[in-house]
């Protein structure tokens, strides 16, 4: 029954253990089988192990790990007694879930229709719908759908009126863009797997921040890539690129791909400065590194003045086709679109084209045409007010934590979609297995750690309502309370259970 499921190579599967984090014994040490176990345990319950994934050989994780056959042997012995294996003779061992358990639960993965009522949602970062706007653009796509609707409806390269719209908005941001650079696909994530798949192999380096986009660093893991964080410099007023370490590890470990969020990353907000981002790409032509660069929040400045200019893109700066962007009309629009696209070389964009038709012949007809009419005349008014949003949560954030959670710390970001919130020595880890039992879902800061970092951090989204955002904090300050007094923080299993 396992010979369709994903298989997981010694190689990605060490990657994995090594950002599974699990809390040091009270007492004495932990045999090594039962750490493999417990780390094993923990990735299939958080849903960074998919279930049904077939696991390696115990000789080849054995070799990988440089653990002793028999560790591993009596790990998966371990795994199989408790119903997170099952093997079969020739067909070998894949993940499980115990009888009756519930699936892996996923911070960042919407909370299911049923749940919504009795779930507070501090995962998920995407904010509702502009309307009236959203209305108006359906309502004009159905009548424009005719005109597309005697062909086959296939595009690979998307829609000529969406290409046309985003290259047209690039322009506007000060890179002159044809419609040619413009490949749309579905959803930022289709864009990124796509470049990926195409200019990644198994076993390249890529460099990345650290911390990064948590769904992007799995996505790099299970395709083979080995990543090399670069930590931000965090010493001054807002955060920056440690610029030295960039150069060092460029330099050092000459990656295929470096893939950087400029515009008001994420998780942190921040927003590197033109200055910066000419030096990075000085530094990565060196050494013949693409840039991969994701633009997903790039017209989230909620917190910069009108006034003051934005950086230019990326790819403004680039003069030898060395950046390829990813951006997205799901952030800033509305995620339901699954509206992405690649802005690269026309050569590159063929490509590119080339090698979805094997997984993604194109994206909705429809969906283009209505997020062409946002990208039109609305798109000041639309933006005016989902920035409005995105401020008012902020600030309320700002007022609440303080007062409820004074030992927690945060930069209040120039825009984004979230805060990067120090929980203040607590596990963000077991804060957020916490939550899945008290209703609420919170993102450990590790998941956007390319090693397991980043454990005493969470990332909470700026899309809960203004005025909701008190009683939120309140609840965030009661599970905090919890763990701080050593209050049950789910299954005591030592496996699933992360302790502060």
């Amino acid at each position: 029954m396992a010979d369709w499921h994903t298989t997981v190579t010694p190689p990605a599967l060490a990657r994995l253990l090594a950002t599974a984090r699990l809390p040091e014994p009270a007492t004495a040490r932990r045999p090594a089988y039962r750490t493999l176990a417990g780390q094993i345990r923990l990735l299939v319950t958080e849903g960074r192990l998919p279930v049904g994934a077939r696991l390696p050989a115990e000789r080849e994780l054995a070799s990988a790990l440089e653990l002793s056959r028999t560790t591993v042997t009596t790990a998966y012995e371990a795994l199989r007694g408790d119903g997170y294996l099952l093997s079969r003779r020739g067909a070998g061992s894949w993940t499980a879930l115990p009888e009756g358990a519930p699936p892996p639960s996923d911070a960042l993965h919407p909370v299911p229709p049923d749940e919504q009522e009795r779930t507070l949602d501090l995962g998920v970062a995407a904010l509702p719908a502009p309307q009236p706007w959203l209305g108006r653009a359906a309502a004009r796509a159905v009548e424009l759908l005719p005109q597309y609707a005697a062909g086959h409806g296939h595009y690979p390269t998307g829609v000529p009126v969406l290409r046309e719209a985003v290259a047209r908005r690039y322009t506007e941001r000060g890179l002159p863009t044809t419609p040619d650079q413009i490949l749309v696909t579905t959803g930022a994530m289709g864009g990124l797997h796509l470049v990926q798949r195409v200019l990644v192999g198994r076993g390249d380096r890529v460099a990345v921040e650290a911390p990064s986009y948590a769904h992007t660093l799995q996505a790099l893991r299970l395709t083979g890539a080995r990543l090399v964080p670069v930590p931000y410099d965090a010493s001054g007023a807002r955060r920056r690129w440690d610029l030295e370490e960039w150069q060092r590890v460029l330099r050092g470990a000459a990656p295929k791909v470096s893939y950087v969020i400029p515009d008001f990353h994420n998780p942190t907000g921040a927003l590197i400065d033109e200055d910066q981002r000419r030096r990075l790409l000085a530094a990565a032509r060196a050494v013949g590194s693409i840039v991969l660069v994701d633009e997903t929040t790039a017209e989230l400045g909620w917190g910069v003045p009108e006034s003051t200019p934005l950086p230019r893109p990326v790819a403004a700066l680039d003069r030898a086709a060395q950046v390829v962007t990813v951006g997205s009309a799901g952030k800033l629009l509305w995620g339901g679109l699954r509206i992405g696209w690649v802005r690269a070389a026309p050569a590159l964009v063929r490509r590119l084209a080339s090698e979805r038709v094997y997984s993604d012949v194109g994206t909705p007809v429809l969906d283009q045409l209505i997020a062409a009419e946002l990208l039109g005349e609305p798109l000041p008014a639309v933006r005016a007010h989902q920035l409005d949003r995105l401020r008012a949560t902020a600030h309320a954030f700002a007022a609440a934590l303080p007062e409820q959670l004074p030992e927690w710390s945060f930069r209040l970001p120039p825009g984004g979609l979230a805060l990067w919130v120090t929980t203040g020595g607590l596990s963000g880890a077991a804060l957020a297995q916490a939550g899945e039992h008290a209703g609420i879902r919170i993102a450990a800061g590790n998941r956007f750690g390319s090693d397991g970092a980043f454990e005493h951090h969470i990332r909470i989204p700026l899309t809960v309502p203004a005025p909701a955002v008190p009683a939120a904090v309140r609840r965030l300050a009661a599970l905090a309370a919890r763990a701080t007094a050593g209050g049950r923080l789910g299954s005591a299993d030592e496996g699933q259970a992360l302790a502060v």
